[in-house]
């Protein structure tokens, strides 16, 4: 039985189409405080000449101007795809109480693959970690996006 996805996704996943559709790697995240959709973000590295500026990494910086705080202690990141090492620091820095992710990403992903940050005995803070919600919708968004460019 398959279950309706969380609008924050559903969300991410049309950011996703949007930066698949300005050449960049499809990827969109939202965050969300009390059901509220206070930010979100598309990958734009190409666009910005930015090499940060991953989805995650733009919508965290968002939510922190919206609530003016560094610290978003009580928001979930909802993405299309597990985070970089970058990215999962940034969260774990910005103390981001729960990460939703679609797509696993065995080759740069580093929640539960490669350095699995959130595991590390040096990590300081750990979100709350689900994966695979709109994992097959993001997996091919992505597929598609690099079948085009082989």
């Amino acid at each position: 039985m398959a279950f309706p996805l969380p609008g924050p996704m559903r969300r991410a996943l049309a950011l996703a189409d949007e930066a698949a559709d300005c050449g960049e790697v499809p990827v969109g995240a939202v965050i969300t405080r009390g059901g509220e959709m206070i930010a979100e973000a598309r990958n734009a590295m190409r666009e910005g000449s930015d090499p940060t500026a991953h989805a995650e990494i733009v919508a965290l910086r968002r939510a922190a101007a919206t609530l003016g705080t560094s610290r978003l202690d009580d928001c979930t990141l909802w993405v299309t795809l597990e985070p970089c090492a970058m990215c999962a620091a940034a969260i774990g820095l910005a103390r981001v109480e729960a990460l939703r992710f679609a797509a696993e990403d065995p080759k740069g992903g580093a929640v539960l693959h490669g350095p699995r940050l959130y595991a590390q005995p040096t990590c300081h803070h750990r979100p709350d970690v689900l994966s695979g919600i709109g994992e097959e919708e993001a997996a091919a968004q992505l597929r598609a996006f690099f079948a085009a460019r082989r």
